[in-house]
């Protein structure tokens, strides 16, 4: 995304004087004095880049931050999912006598009495679904814990009293149970393949080389606020309230599944309570609330318990893959050769794509991959933080620690002598990539150069210590969007986009953006988010929310110094009228004549002056002649999405992990004792946000790695531990002393301002680190997440 530093506008494409802003249920982040928790240094420092805490925190803490399922509407119903419990077959009969004989039971829908909703289309396909099941359409059993029926009624006490007296026929299928079942049929999937060189000759000719196999388990997202909407149909229109990561992609997709005109539509998430993956798409629930909100013309709120979060919608699926590395016994690797398998649905399509940091992060000038998904009876498995690059890294930076220690070689030592100069994939050179700056302070930051290299040299007590690294890249994914500012002439400023916080920070970095851009202070800002009635904005998600918007809102602002400039120079109301625009500065929220060194009139006064209540003025970082078409893709779907390829050059986020660990060597309890991570993502815009977000990620990398695990019912297909109780992840406990870097500089090739991804890079290069670190304690090489202590005995 280049800049344009043209801004010479026709004022009748960027003003829009005393015209109302829509109506918006959005959020409106009030940034009152006090709303922003600062450090002292944070006063004296531009807007952008301060570190500001989060501007909708207080909201939350008191309560205050409404979320999608704490809507109140009139005449509310309620809808409770009834799921399979077989993974495979048909359903013969549903009989619903005992369900709707329950007092305050408005219907239960089922294929026999079903709800028409549509097919949407795919992500692959250039829509914004995540998936192509469509409930209750059919009698086809497809996964245990799939949607086979909806009870509404009155009161959820109701429907879920209801819903636990359905009773269902059965006539069982052969199930594939997951990807090591001998009945799966593997699928080759040509396009996500790459080579180049000679990779069988160059691992032929090689002095040392290792064939390994990694896998990994099915894992969830499990977002604290469960996956919940409420529908409300209105003559002809819907509304809906969804925790969403896209409203716009939302949107497309409820559109789809009534066959209804987009226009018709409006998708509101103003809060999220976590996602990380899991709330990019519209999924079935929200088809089915939909559809019935119509059918009874009331509202609808469907909620999915914790035990549905598991199996109403995919987390990441298990994967294999088989690494094969040759290298000179100097260390320089001659030939790569990557192959793997993910889970998908048994009719629908996800891909995993285990070969995105294979393929880029070491020079090497034979390299093969292929990649294969595997249709089983489960859920089609979606996205969870860090998809494809997590697994990717994970089996890379494994097989090249096996490989150091083949080479008798320092594991840093072995990645400096690797390094790729360009984009090994594609030939194109980097925008930045301050790895070896990474390498350098992470290993410093563990004392990574003290440490015995030797295996199982190291201890204290009865605990074994072990030193572990490990690289991470994150491609930098870029959708133009657009934002609005609405200046008011009490003062405020609002910042207005379709764009959602899901935690991450989107409120405080683009009050900080406008601020920064428009020489005001942050307090004078007002963020409102997540409605589709605000400007078009891409998904959050592929960690390109906050780089999208800041450099539309940068552009907004860019576009109002010239909106206001001109309307100084031209209104007859003006003060400032007599003077020719050449001689007007707009200068720390103020216009002034170029000579004056101070005074001049502020944004307020000049509106007040020339009387109008507000001016509003849009940007966007849309390429120069974009037609709506074109906005609206990139709003709804993933028809615009960019990769880090664009230009010419390759723009990606870097990490250089690094972890000690202790382990017990009697019970073979493993504990994460220091995390030191550095990270290159260009520009940072606020540094307490975005070190939040790389500890974040590594904190999941720990779940990940010794945690997490999905397990399956052999029997049934059954997803055993679908509870927070049985489904461990880390807590307070488990989290151990973490340090994060920035050695990033600003990236101006890879976005408007500078930015690159820091939300999902935390989490790449994790699990490897730990691993190693395990193998560097014990001696013991462990192939298979989670490591737990059964697989160390």
């Amino acid at each position: 995304m280049t800049q344009n530093n043209d801004f010479a506008l026709d004022r009748r494409t960027v003003m829009k004087l005393g015209v109302g802003v829509a109506a918006v249920a959005g959020a409106g982040v009030n940034l009152a004095p006090g709303a922003f928790a600062a450090e002292p240094a944070a006063a004296k420092m531009p807007a952008l880049g301060s570190r500001l805490s989060r501007a909708e925190g207080p909201l939350k803490v008191a309560g205050q931050a409404r979320y999608a399922i704490e809507q109140k509407l009139e005449n509310m119903a309620y809808g409770v999912t009834v799921q399979s419990t077989r993974p495979a077959g048909r359903i013969l009969n549903i009989d619903t006598t005992p369900a709707k004989a329950v007092p305050g039971v408005v219907d239960v829908y089922t294929f026999q009495n079903t709800l028409k909703i549509n097919k949407p289309t795919v992500y692959s396909k250039g829509g914004g679904a995540t998936e192509e099941f469509t409930p209750i359409q059919d009698n086809i059993v497809r996964f245990n814990g799939m949607h086979i029926a909806l009870v509404v009624a009155d009161t959820f006490e109701a429907a879920t009293e209801a819903a636990s007296l359905l009773k269902v026929e059965y006539e069982d299928g052969e199930a594939i149970l997951d990807i090591n079942d001998p009945k799966a049929k593997p699928v080759l999937i040509e396009p996500m393949g790459a080579a180049w060189g000679d990779a069988a000759a160059g691992l032929a000719s090689a002095e040392v080389k290792i064939d390994v196999t990694y896998t990994t388990s099915r894992e969830y997202n499990v977002p604290m606020e469960p996956h919940a909407t409420i529908a409300s149909w209105d003559n002809g229109k819907i509304t809906v309230w969804e925790p969403s990561q896209w409203v716009g992609g939302a949107r497309s997709v409820v559109a789809e599944f009534l066959g209804i005109d987009i226009e018709n539509v409006r998708v509101i998430s103003p809060y999220v309570g976590g996602g990380f993956g899991s709330k990019i798409g519209a999924h079935p629930h929200v088809g089915l609330a939909c559809a019935a909100s119509r059918k009874l013309g009331r509202p609808v709120k469907v909620s999915l318990t914790r035990p549905q979060t598991f199996t109403g919608l995919g987390g990441r699926p298990a994967t294999r893959q088989t690494l094969s590395i040759g290298a000179s016994k100097d260390g320089k690797i001659t030939s790569i050769v990557h192959e793997s398998w993910n889970e998908t649905a048994i009719d629908d399509v996800h891909v995993e794509a285990c070969n995105n940091v294979t393929k880029i992060m070491y020079a090497t000038p034979n390299f093969s991959t292929r990649l294969n998904v595997v249709p089983v009876n489960t859920v089609q498995p979606g996205w969870k933080r860090g998809p494809g690059e997590n697994p990717s890294a994970y089996a890379l930076e494994s097989a090249i620690d096996e490989l150091a220690y083949a080479l008798n070689m320092d594991p840093v030592t072995l990645r400096l002598a690797n390094w790729a100069d360009v984009d090994p994939s594609n030939g194109m050179p980097w925008t930045t990539r301050q790895l070896r700056e990474a390498y350098a302070a992470g290993a410093e930051g563990i004392g990574w150069w003290s440490r015995n290299p030797v295996p199982r040299s190291m201890r204290e007590g009865r605990e074994l210590i072990g030193y572990g690294m490990a690289a991470g890249s994150y491609p930098m994914i870029r959708t133009a969007s657009e934002a609005k500012l609405v200046f008011h002439a009490n003062g405020q400023i609002e910042v207005l986009s379709a764009a959602t916080d899901m935690g991450t920070g989107t409120y405080t970095i683009l009050a900080q953006t406008a601020a920064d851009a428009l020489g005001v202070p942050v307090e004078a800002v007002v963020v409102r988010l997540g409605d589709t009635a605000l400007p078009r904005s891409a998904l959050a998600g592929g960690s390109q929310q906050a780089n999208n918007l800041s450099g539309a809102v940068d552009r907004a602002a860019r576009n109002a110094r010239v909106a206001l400039l001109n309307l100084a120079a031209s209104d007859p109301k003006s003060p400032l009228q007599s003077l020719k625009l050449a001689e007007l500065t707009f200068e720390n929220g103020a216009i002034r004549p170029t000579r004056r060194p101070a005074g001049g009139i502020s944004i307020a006064a000049l509106l007040k002056a020339v009387g109008q209540d507000k001016l509003e003025i849009e940007g966007n970082t849309f390429a120069a002649g974009a037609t709506e078409d074109m906005k609206n893709a990139a709003d709804r779907s993933f028809a615009q999405l960019k990769g880090p390829a664009e230009g010419g050059v390759s723009a990606h986020s870097w990490a250089a992990q690094f972890v000690e660990v202790r382990v017990d060597e009697d019970f073979g309890t493993i504990r994460v004792k220091r995390m030191v991570s550095a990270f290159c993502c260009g520009r940072i815009f606020n540094p307490k946000l975005a070190e939040s977000q790389w500890i974040s990620g590594m904190v999941m990398g720990l779940g990940q790695t010794l945690l997490e695990e999905g397990f399956v019912d052999q029997r049934d297909g059954r997803t055993v531990n679908a509870n927070f109780a049985d489904y461990a992840v880390p807590v307070n406990a488990d989290v151990p002393d973490i340090q994060v870097i920035s050695v990033g500089i600003p990236d101006m090739q890879a976005t408007a301002l500078g930015g690159k991804g820091v939300g999902e890079i935390g989490v790449v290069g994790v699990a490897p680190a730990i691993g190693n670190a395990v193998y560097h304690a014990t001696g013991k090489r462990i192939r298979g997440l989670p490591i737990t202590l059964e697989k160390l005995a």
